[in-house]
C-alpha cells in the first residue's frame, strides 16, 4: 500500500494527523532538517516519536540541511541520540550523515533527499548502493520521468503529491539583513501567528511566499501542488510515498488534506474504479479550503520545465 507522508507542525497536530490517517511523519529540528512544518525540540522529538510508534506509524527525522565543519561534531551528536530514541528512518542530503550513521551499531534506514538534484534513477541507485532505502525525488520532474525512475530504481521512491516547494534558498537571513541595513527592526515569522511575508511579482500576478529559519531564506512557490485528481498513473507505477508537505499551512489545512489524500489512497486500494468516481468530490473539498493567494496546479507533471 502507497504509504502517506506528512509534516505536522506541533505534537497536539500529530496526534490530529494519526486519527487523520496518516502512516508516516516528518518530524525534527530546524537546525539540522530544512524547511520543516513544524519545530520539534529534542523532547518533542521523544514524546513525538513514542506517540507514532503507539499508533503503529512511522517517524522520519529531517537532518538534510547544509552543514559546515563546525556543525558536524553536533550532528554526529545528534545523529548518535536519534538511534539511541528509535526513530524510523532518517532523511539526508549531505554525505556525512550518512557517514555517522554508518559508524553506529544498527544504522538507521536513510531517505536520500537533496532536492531538485534528484533526477535520474542512477543518482537513486548510487545513493542506494551506499546505505540509501529511499529517494525524494525533484519536484520540476514530468509523470513520464517519474514513472522511468520508478521502474528503474532499487529503492523505494517519494513523490510529493501537495504543497508548495522551494523556488530559492540562501543560507543568509536576507530578509533581516534588509531590515537591519535600513535600522529597520522587523522580525520574520514562519507564519506560526499567522502573519504571511510576500514578494509580489505584479507583471504576472504572483506572490511568492517568504520563509526564513535557521538555515537561511526561502523563497516558495507561488501556487500549491495538488494532484489528488490525478493519482492513478503514480498509484499504477508503485511509487512508494505520497507527501504532503505542509510548510506555511495551518494546521486545520494541513489535516483536511490529510484527510482526502487518505480517502484517496483507501477507494483506489479497495477499487480503483471507486477511487475514479469520487476523485473531483476529494478535489472540490481541497479547493474550498485553499487560501486565495495560492492557486493550485500539478506542479511539473504534465508540463515541461524551462530552466
Amino acid at each position: 500500500m502507497t504509504e502517506l507522508l506528512v509534516t505536522p507542525k506541533s505534537l497536539d497536530h500529530l496526534k490530529v494527523l494519526i486519527e487523520a490517517g496518516a502512516d508516516a511523519f516528518v518530524i525534527g529540528e530546524q537546525k539540522y532538517g530544512l524547511r520543516l512544518a513544524g519545530e520539534f525540540n529534542q523532547q518533542d522529538l521523544l514524546t513525538a516519536v513514542d506517540l507514532i510508534h503507539s499508533a503503529g506509524k512511522k517517524a522520519y527525522v529531517a537532518v538534510n540541511g547544509l552543514f559546515h565543519n563546525e556543525h558536524l561534531d553536533d550532528v554526529e551528536n545528534y545523529i548518535k541520540w536519534l538511534h539511541d530514541i528509535k526513530v524510523d528512518r532518517i532523511i539526508f542530503g549531505d554525505p556525512a550523515v550518512m557517514m555517522y550513521v554508518k559508524e553506529q551499531e544498527q544504522p538507521l534506514p536513510l531517505h536520500w533527499n537533496q532536492e531538485t538534484v534528484v533526477t535520474n534513477h542512477f543518482q537513486c541507485n548510487y545513493w542506494g548502493e551506499r546505505g540509501a532505502v529511499r529517494a525524494v525525488l525533484a519536484r520540476e520532474l514530468s509523470m513520464e520521468e517519474v514513472i522511468e525512475i520508478k521502474e528503474n530504481a532499487n529503492v523505494e521512491i517519494e513523490v510529493q503529491v501537495h504543497g508548495m516547494t522551494c523556488m530559492f534558498q540562501s543560507k543568509r537571513q536576507l530578509l533581516g539583513n534588509y531590515f537591519l541595513y535600513q535600522e529597520k527592526a522587523m522580525k520574520i515569522e514562519n507564519r506560526q501567528d499567522e502573519k504571511n511575508m510576500l514578494l509580489y511579482d505584479e507583471e504576472r500576478n504572483n506572490k511568492y511566499p517568504i520563509f526564513e529559519d535557521a538555515n537561511g531564506t526561502h523563497i516558495m512557490s507561488p501556487n500549491d501542488i495538488c494532484v489528488i485528481e490525478e493519482l492513478e498513473e503514480l498509484f499504477e507505477a508503485g511509487i512508494d510515498s505520497f507527501k504532503i508537505d505542509g510548510v506555511l499551512h495551518s494546521e486545520e489545512y494541513i489535516t483536511e488534506v490529510t484527510k482526502q489524500y487518505r480517502k484517496a489512497i483507501d477507494l483506489y486500494e479497495e477499487d480503483p474504479g471507486l477511487y475514479d468516481d469520487e476523485k473531483f468530490g476529494l478535489l472540490e473539498v481541497i479547493e474550498d479550503i485553499q487560501p486565495e493567494y495560492r492557486p493550485l496546479d500539478q506542479g511539473f507533471l504534465y508540463k515541461q520545465t524551462v530552466y
